[in-house]
C-alpha cells in the first residue's frame, strides 16, 4: 500500500495522525484514511506492537494485501504522543488483536496506550466500527459518553457504561466513532474538521 504525501498547503499541514494495525485491517479503510489525512496535509504514522522487532507485515482482510509496519506504540509515552493530533483505531480484527495480552496479570500495550491517550483531551481518539473492543478492558474510558459502533457490538460498549447511540458517526468533545467501515469517510471527516476548528481556534 503506497505512502501519500502530504498536501503542505491543506488545513492540517504539520499535524500527525496516527493509526494502529494489526492483521485483517480493511484494506479500502486503511487506504483511504491514509490518502484523506495526507490530502489535508497531515503526516499519517502507522503504529502497533512489533513484540521487539524493528518492522512488522500484516496482511489485509479482504485481498490479502500487505503494509509494513516500523512505528512501535508501546513507545508512545505522553511526550511521544503528544506529537499526534489524532488516534484512529480502525475496523476489523485490528482492535481485537491488539488488546491480546500473554500476561493476563497485565494489561496488553495498547489498552495502556489507550488509557494515556484518553488522559490528553488535545488528542482526538477515533474509532470505527468494532473498534471500541480495544477499550473493553478498560470500560471506565467511555463510561457514560455517546458513542456509535458495529450492531455486534452494541451489547458490549453498553456493559462498558457507554451510551449506544444509532448514529452513524458520534462526535462527543475528544471522541470519535463510527458504526461501520463504510463509515469510514464520515470518520474521517469528523476528525479532520475537529481539527481544523481547533486550529481555527488556537
Amino acid at each position: 500500500m503506497a505512502e501519500a504525501v502530504p498536501n503542505r498547503s491543506g488545513r492540517l499541514a504539520g499535524k500527525r495522525v496516527g493509526i494502529l494495525m494489526e492483521s485483517d485491517f480493511v484494506e479500502d479503510e486503511i487506504s483511504y484514511y491514509r490518502r484523506r489525512f495526507a490530502e489535508e496535509g497531515a503526516e499519517v504514522v502507522l503504529l502497533t506492537r512489533l513484540w521487539g522487532q524493528r518492522s512488522l507485515t500484516f496482511t489485509g482482510h479482504e485481498t490479502r494485501a500487505t503494509v509494513t509496519v516500523t512505528g512501535d506504540l508501546e513507545a508512545l509515552d505522553y511526550g511521544e504522543l503528544s506529537r499526534l493530533s489524532a488516534l484512529v483505531v480502525p475496523a476489523g480484527m485490528v482492535s481485537d488483536r491488539l488488546r491480546y495480552t500473554d500476561d493476563l496479570g497485565v494489561p496488553a500495550p495498547a489498552v495502556d496506550l489507550m488509557r494515556r491517550a484518553f488522559r490528553m483531551p488535545n488528542l482526538i481518539k477515533a474509532f470505527s466500527c468494532h473498534g471500541l473492543l480495544l477499550v473493553s478492558a478498560a470500560p471506565e474510558l467511555v463510561r457514560g459518553r455517546p458513542v456509535t459502533c458495529h450492531n455486534n457490538l452494541v451489547g458490549d460498549v453498553r456493559n462498558m457504561g457507554a451510551h449506544y447511540t444509532e448514529q452513524d458517526l458520534v462526535i462527543d468533545g475528544d471522541l470519535v466513532t463510527s458504526r461501520t467501515v463504510e463509515d469510514c469517510h464520515l470518520l474521517a471527516r469528523g476528525v479532520i474538521d475537529l481539527l481544523d476548528v481547533r486550529a481555527v481556534a488556537a
